[in-house]
């Protein structure tokens, strides 16, 4: 099976008996060696003393006064940061566990770009051995935010980091004006979308994240992203679920939904109590999913054996930003006892 996601830092993780990801030293000399640590020619003794002390041993106790002691401000900072980060995932062994615990007590001041990296890794771990590319395709929307274009039908989306750097350097020439626009499909420049015919491309440029995911209804995207959002649940809650896209929710007994992302949060939450919600806001709903528990489950006693509704949309720049961390602590669990 061909390699996918190097960039993750998957392979700097111990593979465990219990299938999670364990800490290592190497995934915490990674972070150390991010841009915002990396010295610069007028680094002051302190912070050269501190990064070589970490890159030796990524896990030793830092002291105040070695912070206090890096003379510039934005440094002391990014060390605060980065050690903060650093102290959760030791203490919680499993990138899975310091994630779960991430949203179950206090986010803090870990960065959400650090959110998004963990995201990435333990779907790659999720996904290792799978021989669907449009799976991993769907998967890119847990961690990297999508600009979408609807094109006669059609929803497509690309990734926007890669949309804005093609668009600064000039990569689709002229087309670039769609880029800002949005006023021509995205299949139309120099993006392919990813279809059966060309499926297999996808390994060699998965690092690339430069291919279309098409998310239209009736279109195999939809249930290839289904099929992630079940792998997820399974990996990080041992919950088996069925999901499936739906074009609209037509139940009387509508008792609990879920946002993927906060467009869709607010905009299921006004159609649920009743509020009178205007065109322009329906629209942005670009995905409507049923998910059903499977086996025994524990649930609250007002869901009973109802469906969960799932909504993903898109802002008013097109833009999805999918939460998936939404799924793991807004499920109707009953409380464990």
């Amino acid at each position: 099976m061909p390699d996918f996601w190097k960039t993750s830092g998957y392979h700097l993780l111990e593979l465990r008996e219990d299938g999670l990801l364990g800490v290592t030293d190497d995934f915490l000399r990674a972070y150390f060696r991010r841009p915002e640590l990396q010295l610069e020619p007028e680094s002051c003794a302190a912070e050269q003393a501190l990064n070589a002390a970490l890159l030796e041993n990524p896990r030793r106790e830092v002291e105040s006064g070695e912070l206090a002691a890096i003379e510039d401000s934005d440094v002391r900072e990014n060390y605060n940061v980065v050690l903060d980060f650093r102290d959760r995932l030791i203490a919680a062994g499993t990138v899975e566990a310091c994630y779960l615990t991430l949203f179950q007590s206090n986010v803090g001041t870990t960065p959400p770009l650090f959110i998004d990296q963990m995201a990435h890794v333990i779907l790659r771990r999720v996904l290792d051995g799978c021989d669907d590319t449009l799976q991993l395709r769907a998967a890119e929307l847990f961690f990297r935010t999508q600009k979408v274009s609807l094109n006669e039908g059609a929803i497509l989306m690309a990734d926007e980091e890669t949309i804005e750097m093609k668009r600064e350097t000039g990569g689709l020439g002229n087309l670039g004006r769609f880029l800002i626009e949005m006023e021509t499909s995205l299949d139309q420049v120099e993006l392919d979308v990813l279809s059966a015919r060309n499926a297999g491309s996808y390994w060699d440029r998965s690092d690339r994240y430069d291919m279309v995911y098409d998310a239209s209804f009736g279109q195999p995207g939809l249930g290839s992203l289904c099929r992630v959002l079940e792998a997820w649940m399974i990996h990080l809650l041992g919950v088996e679920t069925a999901i499936e896209p739906v074009r609209e929710i037509q139940d009387e007994r509508w008792v609990w939904h879920i946002g993927l992302d906060m467009v869709s949060s607010a905009i299921l939450n006004d159609l649920y109590d009743g509020v009178e919600v205007d065109e322009d806001r329906t629209d942005r709903l670009i995905a409507l999913f049923r998910l059903e528990f499977k086996g025994d489950v524990a649930l609250r006693p007002e869901v009973g054996g109802r469906p969960v509704y799932l909504g993903l949309a898109m802002n008013d720049q097109n833009i999805v930003t999918l939460k998936p961390q939404n799924l793991l602590v807004n499920l109707p669990l009953a409380p464990a006892s």
